[in-house]
Order: C-alpha cells, then sequence, then structure tokens
C-alpha cells in the first residue's frame, strides 16, 4: 500500500499556520496586465513538449508537410477550445471545478474536476523529469560533459536514471522551486516569474537557433523541417499534429482556464489565446532550429524522445567550440521551460483548494506541493527500484501514469470544454464573454462553427486513436 500522510496532521499543520486567516475571505488575485496574462499563458503552453517532443516528431512526419498540418490544427482545434477556456474562467472567476459548477453544475462540473485532477497527476511525474534538467543543468555548470569521449557521455544518463536518491532529490529541488513561486501568488508569483523566465527563454532559443543555422548542418536542418515531403503525411502523422496542438497549447488540463480567471474584464481574449498560440508555436519551430542542425553536423541519428536531449545532445556539447556554454544554455532553457509549465500545473490544484474549501494559498500551495511531490516519487524510483513492477502491460509507473493523463485525461477534458462552450453554455453568453469591454470579435462566427461543429470531431479522433479504438 502507497503511503498516504495522515491527513488529520497534515490538517493540523495547516491549521496552526492558517488559524488567523480565517477571519476575512481570501481575496482572488489578478494579472496586473495584459502582457503579464499571456507571458504567464504562454508560459503555461511552452514546456518540454515543445523543446524536444515538436522537433522531433517533425522530422517523424515528413518535416514541413507536417508543420502545415500541424499549424492547422493550432487553427482549429487549438485556438477555439483556447479561447473557451479563457472565457470560461474569466466569465466566472472560479477554479475549473466552481467554474463549470456555476455554469451549469450536475454532471458538468465533472469536467472541472477532470483538470484538477489532470494538473495533479500531471505535476506528480513532470516533476521528475523536470528535475533531470535541473541535474544536467547542475552537471554543465560543473563542467561534466567537456573533453568527455562520446560513449561515456549516455553512461551519465544511465547513471541518473539507476539512481533513486539522485532522482528524488533532483524531483524535490524541481516542486521546492515550483512552490515558491506559487507561494508568491497571480501577481507576485506566477507573473512575475514568468515575465522573467520567459523573455530569457526566448533570447537563449534565437540565439541557439541562429548558431544552429550558421552551423554546417544548418541547410540539412532547414530542409528537414520545412521541405514539405508529403508522402509522410499519412493519418498517423496527422492524428500525431492533432494531439500535439492539443497537448502543446496545454489544454484540457484546467490551466489555461484557471489562468483566465484572473484576467480583468478589459483583456481581449481572442488576441490573447491567438498570441499565445504564436508564441508557442514559434518556441517549437526554434527548439527544432537549434536542435537539427547540431544532430546534423555531427552526423547523429534525429533520435526520439528524452534520449535526444539527455544523451545526443550532451555528447555534441562535449565536442563542439564552445560547447560547455551552449550545454548550460540549453539546460537553462529546459529548466525555464518545465518551470512556467510546472507552476500553472500546481496553481490549478491550489486554485480549487483557495476557491471552493476557503483554504488560504500558503496552506493549499505548502499542502498540495507536499502531497504531489509524495505522489511523484513512484514515478522517480520507477527507473530503478520499481523498474521491475509494470503498472499497466509492461510499463513502469512513470510511462503508464503519463500514458492515462495524456491519451484519457487531457482529450476528454478538451473534448467535453469543446462541447460544453458550443452545445451547452448559450451562444448569447459565450459570444458577450468574449467580446468583453467592447471588443468586436470579427470572427466570433468563425470560432462558434469551429467549437461546435470542428474541434469536437477533431479531438474526437485524437481521443478515439490513443486509447487504440482505430
Amino acid at each position: 500500500m502507497p503511503f498516504i500522510p495522515n491527513e488529520s496532521a497534515v490538517a493540523d499543520i495547516g491549521s496552526v499556520m492558517t488559524h488567523h486567516h480565517h477571519q476575512h475571505k481570501p481575496k482572488r488575485g489578478l494579472w496586473t496586465s495584459r502582457l503579464g496574462f499571456i507571458m504567464a499563458s504562454a508560459g503555461s503552453a511552452v514546456g518540454l513538449g515543445n523543446i524536444w517532443k515538436f522537433p522531433y516528431i517533425t522530422g517523424m512526419h515528413g518535416g514541413g508537410a507536417f508543420v502545415l498540418f500541424f499549424l492547422f490544427c493550432i487553427v482549429s482545434v487549438g485556438i477555439p477550445i483556447m479561447i473557451a477556456e479563457m472565457a470560461i474562467g474569466r466569465h466566472t472567476h472560479k477554479d475549473p471545478v466552481g467554474a463549470f459548477r456555476r455554469l451549469k453544475g450536475g454532471p458538468w462540473t465533472l469536467v472541472g474536476w477532470m483538470g484538477v485532477i489532470a494538473g495533479f497527476v500531471i505535476l506528480s511525474y513532470y516533476c521528475v523529469v523536470a528535475g533531470w534538467a535541473v541535474d544536467y543543468l547542475w552537471l554543465s555548470l560543473k563542467g561534466t560533459f567537456g573533453g568527455r569521449h562520446a560513449q561515456d557521455v549516455p553512461l551519465i544518463f544511465g547513471n541518473l536514471l539507476a539512481d533513486d536518491w539522485a532522482q528524488v532529490f533532483w524531483q524535490a529541488v524541481f516542486m521546492g522551486m515550483t512552490v515558491l513561486i506559487v507561494l508568491g501568488g497571480v501577481a507576485r508569483g506566477l507573473e512575475r516569474a514568468n515575465k522573467i523566465m520567459m523573455p530569457i527563454l526566448f533570447l537563449i532559443l534565437i540565439a541557439l537557433a541562429i548558431r544552429g543555422v550558421a552551423s554546417p548542418g544548418g541547410a540539412q536542418a532547414l530542409s528537414f523541417l520545412f521541405a514539405p515531403d508529403w508522402g509522410k503525411l499519412d493519418a498517423p502523422a496527422m492524428l500525431e499534429a492533432m494531439g500535439h496542438a492539443f497537448f502543446s497549447l496545454s489544454l484540457g488540463m484546467g490551466a489555461i482556464l484557471t489562468y483566465g480567471s484572473y484576467a480583468d474584464e478589459s483583456v481581449n481574449i481572442p488576441t490573447v489565446a491567438f498570441t499565445v498560440s504564436v508564441m508557442d508555436t514559434f518556441v517549437a519551430m526554434l527548439s527544432g532550429l537549434a536542435m537539427f542542425p547540431i544532430v546534423f553536423t555531427y552526423g547523429m541519428e534525429p533520435a526520439a524522445g528524452p534520449g535526444l536531449v539527455f544523451k545526443t545532445l550532451p555528447i555534441i556539447f562535449a565536442q563542439m567550440p564552445g560547447g560547455s556554454v551552449i550545454s548550460i544554455l540549453f539546460f537553462m532553457l529546459l529548466v525555464f521551460a518545465a518551470l512556467t509549465s510546472a507552476i500553472s500545473l500546481l496553481e490549478v490544484v491550489v486554485a480549487y483548494y483557495c476557491d471552493e474549501k476557503k483554504w488560504d494559498r500558503r496552506k493549499a500551495t505548502l499542502v498540495m506541493g507536499f502531497i504531489i511531490f509524495l505522489l511523484g516519487v513512484p514515478s522517480a524510483l520507477s527507473n530503478n527500484m520499481l523498474k521491475d513492477y509494470p503498472v499497466i502491460g509492461d510499463l513502469n509507473f512513470l510511462d503508464s501514469i503519463d500514458m492515462v493523463a495524456t491519451n484519457y485525461l487531457l482529450p476528454l477534458g478538451g473534448l467535453l470544454i469543446a462541447i460544453f462552450t458550443g452545445w451547452v453554455m448559450t451562444p448569447k453568453l459565450a459570444r458577450a464573454e468574449v467580446e468583453k469591454g467592447n471588443i468586436r470579435f470579427r470572427f466570433y462566427g468563425a470560432w462558434h462553427f469551429l467549437i461546435r461543429y470542428v474541434t469536437p470531431v477533431l479531438v474526437a479522433l485524437v481521443f478515439m486513436n490513443k486509447i487504440g479504438l482505430f
């Protein structure tokens, strides 16, 4: 049986901490500026998936053709759902559960619950993977990769995965950073952190991309990423593009809805959603231009998943001129991208406890941060201590809960949000919210058509594909 903390003990600690706060109802935070809202939402969307997953699936599925279809999916699936989530959040000024309870109640409240549960589950293992990035940033700062033989470098990752305590340690370090930012609140914590980290993230990426394109493998990388090979754009590739458009914008997990609930009436939601989607896509493209030229210059395979980031690239950093500086910048970029997403996931859970259970922010952040950390420990141990105990099929704990979250919770959450906005929420209410503050949303008709007829069908296809119906 997994260790579950004694709830009354946790509650006692909480009640001691919050005793003097109970006199007044906690006030909800607001973004102080439109820029803050855009940076925070973009931070939520830009995560580890943009930096290693997008370039790799692009290369696998025919480069440019896949990119063009991905952009179509961002417009037909991503932006409509993002507008819907922001509108629901701002209209209710509530966490996901409270938002659906206020708008409709009944079984629809479950959609909000799915968001909170997804945030909880995803953050638990996201911290483990992000912990690897923190470890690699530390190794880069120490100059570990410099002058190493190529065959030694992948062993570093193997050793990290085999070391249970090291993984739990780095997971705790990353969770600690996430908790500290969320403790600061909406304006002083989330907004300030994103306003600092996002511009640095963009600058690092642009610098790495320029260096990449100018390198000997630059031309090959450009054609790999942008020359369309229509022959490779088959049904699985299209479903992959749709699924990634959806996950890439962090939809279906309540994060964008929660961030929307901190927006004031003057914010133009469609413009913000469009800006965030453009920034998110831009990061994905730049990541490809930063990574693939290096991969091609050194004759490596554009291999899958985290292997590319933790095994392939460090080998090259060890060989290339100025590699030690580039590896520090690269892993710093990775840590920032992970942090801006992690704080939005924790915020979903914290907002629920603050809004619905009337906890104060300090108690909600510390208690939930600790419980999510504990839930993440089996993920940290799943490549060592627990590696002989598969959970679903032959997948270890980390891969199993990742599969449940990304294949079931998120697409189902997104599908239900699309159906809710298109069919349950009255068009008058939807329009009033999207056009608040005398904003004329010229594409309202197109958006409403998409959210009713196109988006749900496309998300349903992704969902059915993910659960193996076809």
